[in-house]
């Protein structure tokens, strides 16, 4: 692959204006060194940087784009409602439609509030979850990221461990207002949670009258159209979602039981706003991505491909990479020990896999550039671009 100069050029000057020349993080290419590519488009599998550079995308805007890039009916649904106007302070029959749309997809959404983004979402659950128990404690997993908010009284306890999880509820009897966690972390890389633990966090925190919030930011409408819930059997008090639920625009929220979320204002005393909440541009867009995900078959051809693709690439991985997946997202973890909680996947050799994500990168694949991160398969990765994939890796980890 030729230069990049393009792309290191317009990062310096990003650098001159932008708080670390990215507005997230992980962007920057740090933790994997060089300077981070700058993308032109974007195109079903593909994204095209500065320098004319053509990459079969496994980030996907960090799942975003489970229909691939550019979809030509989000794109008319949203050229369509920007020809209305792109933001208006009011009320739109677009929210309360992509509101019922995901309440009869989601099984624990009985009502819903929009905001913008998955930090605000998970930072207004938890909120909500204080007011409607009265408690302030909240229980985090290690490893696990429900956004940039400060939050104070929170309690750490390792994933997928059950022995933890009851002692801190014995430890704080009648003191924890919530346990939040994503069912399938994958921001650490994707862990699976081990069979009963999700029913089990459902019953002890049941038990304990605190609510069970599941930040499905990522897993919702990805692994199913009703999330990760759908597909565990577990109904949680409160949802957050976002990514795929905006089509690509800046959109998410945060639903739950009736009793719970009518505390919310007008009609409760929480307080809760937002100028940009149900934006028509995002909820038209997320509008158009349910209806072509509700069409039949989707779901399971993506499954298809996601699962001839683990296959093969299981084939060609030594005993030091372990690759954890479930659905179309995934990760591959640079270490010889099962990675089931974030200890373990701190146990990576991240140099290793930042030499590897330099020559995928060389070779024309784009992965999430860090290694703690997911990957996903969209509906536009065809046949031919996973074994293109599989060869490219293949010759990565020589």
């Amino acid at each position: 692959m030729g230069s990049f100069s393009k792309s290191a050029g317009a990062f310096a000057a990003a650098r001159r204006y932008l708080a670390g020349g990215v507005n997230s993080p992980v962007r920057s290419f740090q933790s994997i060194g060089g300077a981070p590519l700058f993308i032109r488009r974007g195109q079903g599998a593909y994204l095209y940087d500065l320098d004319g550079h053509k990459y079969l995308d496994f980030c996907l805007s960090w799942g975003v784009h489970i229909l691939g890039h550019n979809h030509p009916a989000l794109n008319r649904a949203v050229r369509r409602a920007l020809a209305d106007g792109a933001s208006f302070g009011a009320p739109t029959e677009r929210e309360t439609e992509l509101a019922a749309r995901i309440a009869q997809a989601v099984p624990a959404i009985e009502k819903i509030r929009f905001v913008s983004s998955g930090t605000e979402a998970a930072m207004s659950a938890v909120k909500l979850a204080r007011a409607y128990t009265g408690r302030r404690k909240i229980i985090m997993l290690d490893g696990g990221y429900h956004g940039h908010a400060e939050y104070t009284d929170i309690l750490r306890v390792p994933f997928n461990d059950r022995p933890a999880l009851e002692k801190i509820f014995a430890r704080h009897k009648n003191k924890i207002a919530a346990l939040i966690l994503e069912p399938v972390p994958a921001n650490m890389g994707v862990v699976l949670p081990e069979p009963g633990y999700l029913q089990f966090a459902r019953e002890i925190t049941r038990e304990n009258q605190s609510l069970l919030i599941f930040d499905e930011v990522i897993t919702g409408f990805r692994l199913a159209c009703g999330g990760a819930q759908s597909w565990s059997g577990i109904k949680p008090d409160l949802t957050c979602l976002g990514k795929i639920i905006g089509g690509g625009l800046p959109a998410a929220a945060y639903g739950g039981r009736k009793e719970i979320m009518n505390l919310l204002a007008p009609q409760g005393s929480v307080y809760q706003a937002g100028t940009l909440s149900g934006n028509p541009l995002a909820m038209a867009a997320g509008i158009a991505a349910l209806t072509e995900l509700s069409r039949p078959g989707i779901y399971k051809l993506l499954q298809q491909n996601a699962d001839y693709f683990f296959a093969e690439l299981k084939k060609i991985l030594p005993d030091s990479i372990q690759l954890n997946h479930t659905g179309s997202m995934f990760t591959l973890f640079f270490t010889r020990h099962k990675v089931r909680d974030y200890a373990s996947a701190q146990t990576s050799a991240t140099k290793r896999f930042a030499r590897f994500y330099r020559r995928l990168l060389g070779q024309g694949i784009y992965f999430a550039p860090a290694q703690f991160e997911a990957n996903f398969i969209s509906l536009k990765h065809s046949r031919k671009n996973l074994d293109r994939a599989l060869e490219v890796i293949g010759e990565c980890l020589l």
